[in-house]
């Protein structure tokens, strides 16, 4: 998970500072030389830290703080304060013209920074907000890389425009162009080749597409687990080309986060979307403060509750609060739940929304279900758990009381699993449902909020 490295330092220097009655002077500087050398070996560029390091201790050491209530809580509030500046303040969307006119938004960046399924991934998003769009390859050079975008572009339902290897990018920019005004898109993005590093063939390249097309966003992919480098990329594409925004991938992956915390002080260039996954639909708008939040163990909980509305229909909400009143639960909903549970990220990915929880590898039980789900085969277990449940009549489904031992061995053989595989899996059914009968009491109870999110 990103930033989780920085997330567990800021826990452990915050939680020493909350812990004091009042802070010295002392104490500020000596949090920040911490602050510092998290920051520092996260990969964030050192100017940026410096900068960042000044800004909170000069804040931190005023009279109105060191005078408060609760001086360490105020610390927090003024880091997380400059962690969202720092990363651009507000969240900036993607400008786009009226949908009478055609947007044309090229894409660059490195080889293997994940560009042209970048390209699908914001060609699906701008699809589902009504707009029609066009997918162009430029990229003559990789190989299999316009079969990729055609592949990428057909799972996405948006048209892919081709001219094969043999046309210069610049030729194709320009058909493409005319292709998307002939047939009344609104949107053209235009998916560019990369190289294994910065090169002048590149930049050219890049330059003569945009003399030659009225390109009116150049969007930067960059790999965040990239680090420090990320930051040199972004800045030699700027200096050369002129980008107008940036897109993060591989937010999801064990990086350390500099980049995300780097690339905006830098290039004075907003942060425009992050990639969190392989999915076509796994690329978010990027919220400073959410962000911010995050990095600091105070959770996420706007960003889970899109992710929970986008899986779970009102429909199938309603119909799960009414099982679980009546204590209904069985195992077509376990797996179901489960199902939405995978997409939204696993159950690590929802405990590092959660405000307190994100940094808690290690700590108490909940840390230890963490550190488990960070590192085990959830994919697989998933697929045992699905296989069991699909070996099992659709009335054992529905009955779930009904499962003696001599059903759990043959439904352990016809799912191809070891009988103990399926008592654990059991187990952990009744370990849920004794909880949803919990939830289903305190709901009778007087409880009105609807039943939103799969645990």
């Amino acid at each position: 998970m990103a930033f989780e490295s920085l997330q567990d330092r800021f826990q452990r220097i915050f939680k020493d500072l909350t812990g004091k009655g009042r802070l010295s002077q002392d104490d500020v500087k000596s949090a920040m030389r911490e602050v510092r050398m998290a920051l520092l070996e996260a990969d964030v560029n050192f100017k940026v830290v410096k900068s960042f390091v000044a800004k909170v201790q000069e804040r931190a050491v005023g009279e109105d703080i060191m005078n408060g209530l609760n001086p360490g809580q105020m610390v927090i509030k003024i880091v997380n304060e400059e962690l969202v500046e720092l990363m651009g303040g507000e969240v900036q969307e993607l400008p786009l013209k009226t949908s009478n006119e055609l947007t044309v938004i090229m894409l660059c960046g490195l080889q293997g920074a994940g560009k042209t399924t970048m390209a699908a991934k914001l060609a699906a998003r701008l699809k589902s907000m009504g707009r029609h769009v066009l997918l162009a390859a430029l990229d003559i050079y990789r190989p299999a890389a316009i079969k990729q975008l055609e592949i990428n572009g057909e799972k996405a339902g948006v048209e892919v425009f081709s001219m094969g290897d043999n046309n210069s990018p610049v030729d194709i920019a320009k058909a493409a162009v005319s292709h998307a005004r002939n047939n009344h898109q609104n949107i053209l993005i235009l998916d560019t080749a990369g190289r294994l590093h910065v090169d002048d063939d590149m930049m050219e390249e890049l330059q003569a597409i945009k003399a030659n097309v009225d390109v009116d966003q150049t969007l930067l992919t960059i790999d965040a687990m990239t680090g420090q480098d990320a930051v040199n990329v972004a800045s030699a594409f700027n200096d050369s080309v002129g980008i107008d925004g940036v897109i993060l991938t591989k937010l999801d992956g064990d990086t350390r986060g500099g980049a995300a915390l780097s690339v905006r002080q830098v290039t004075g260039k907003p942060i425009l979307f992050s990639g969190t996954g392989e999915k076509l639909t796994d690329l978010e708008p990027f919220y400073p403060e959410r962000m911010a939040s995050r990095i600091l163990g105070m959770g996420d909980i706007l960003t889970l509750i899109e992710k929970a509305e986008a899986e779970i229909s009102e429909e199938d909400a309603r119909a799960l609060e009414k099982k679980i009143k009546k204590g209904d639960f069985d195992y077509e909903d376990y797996l179901v739940q489960m199902q939405q549970m995978q997409n939204m990220g696993g159950l690590s990915a929802i405990l590092n929304m959660l405000p307190g929880l994100g940094g808690m590898g290690g700590m108490g039980n909940l840390g230890k279900l963490k550190d488990q789900l960070d590192t085990e085969e959830t994919d697989k277990a998933m697929k045992k758990v699905e296989a069991m449940i699909m070996s099992m009549t659709p009335y054992e489904r529905t009955h779930p009381d009904a499962i003696t031992i001599q059903r759990k061995i043959r439904i352990a053989k016809g799912a191809g699993l070891d009988i103990q595989e399926v008592h654990r899996i059991v187990k952990q059914f009744e370990q849920s449902r004794k909880m949803m009968k919990q939830m289903g009491g305190m709901m009778k109870k007087g409880g009105r909020g609807r039943f939103k999110l799969p645990f």
